[in-house]
């Protein structure tokens, strides 16, 4: 029987799950890909707690005209500037069982480029 595509990103997801998890000195920036919509959120997984979020939905981010990818390297940038307010400068990336490609390269290159190590 074969996997769906989701089936086949939750199986993938799971296995990066088990490596990355995020602490308190070092939270994980987890990605979410929809269609249409990309979403961001620094986690703490000790306390799960979530210390910044973005999406393209956010309203300075949605009224930007752009390709997916160009709004997802402002998502990159947003989150990443909220997690730097937060006192958050090194995180670890969870691709969310995604492909290390397109929008999701485009959110950590903006991430990188508002200041955040990883």
């Amino acid at each position: 029987m074969a996997l769906t595509k989701n089936e086949r990103r939750l199986r993938i997801k799971s296995r990066v799950r088990k490596v990355v998890s995020g602490t308190e000195a070092r939270p994980r920036l987890s990605v979410f890909r929809s269609n249409k919509e990309i979403y961001a959120q620094v986690v703490d997984d000790v306390t799960g707690k979530t210390i910044s979020a973005a999406s393209s939905r956010d309203k300075d981010i949605s009224s930007a005209k752009g390709t997916k990818a160009e709004v997802a390297t402002l998502v990159g940038k947003s989150v990443a500037e909220k997690a730097l307010k937060a006192g958050v400068d090194t995180i670890s990336f969870d691709r969310g069982g995604y492909l290390y490609h397109g929008r999701v390269k485009s959110l950590a290159d903006g991430a990188r480029e508002a200041g955040l190590k990883f």
